[in-house]
């Protein structure tokens, strides 16, 4: 029953996005929606959403604790998958982006770097949706 009112919600959250928003950019924050509600089923935490530093530089779509890991999400959304998986359009920049901002926020929180992760989430916007979600995806980047 709860699984069928949410949908529902989202339908007609996505319809007044749509109608208010540039349609990548509705596409883009239904994608987050979805992410949110499946990371919170996983028992992740979402404490914030959007998060951007003060110098704007960056981007942290969701911040989620998992147990005592600090949890930085990238959520990429496609509504097909004719151009590959929507986690292929995560590159070298965005990273270093990405890596700054949740340096900026750790820092902010008082988190120790080696309690930090990065994940990425993708979204098919399919019916229904699909997701996958990859722990430690940028493993490397948030090493340097």
């Amino acid at each position: 029953m709860l699984g069928w009112l949410l949908r529902l919600a989202d339908g007609a959250r996505h319809g007044a996005r749509r109608k208010r928003w540039p349609a990548g950019q509705a596409a883009g924050r239904r994608g987050e929606d979805l992410a949110h509600r499946y990371l919170e089923r996983q028992g992740l935490v979402v404490v914030a959403r959007n998060h951007r530093p003060p110098s704007g530089h960056g981007e942290i779509d969701l911040v989620a604790w998992d147990r005592d890991t600090l949890v930085f999400v990238e959520v990429k959304s496609r509504s097909s998958d004719d151009c590959g998986a929507p986690d292929r359009n995560l590159d070298r920049e965005k990273e270093w982006a990405l890596v700054s901002a949740a340096r900026h926020y750790a820092r902010q929180a008082g988190i120790p770097w080696e309690r930090v992760r990065f994940d990425v989430v993708s979204v098919m916007l399919t019916d229904p949706p699909s997701l996958s979600h990859r722990r430690d995806a940028m493993r490397v980047a948030a090493k340097l």
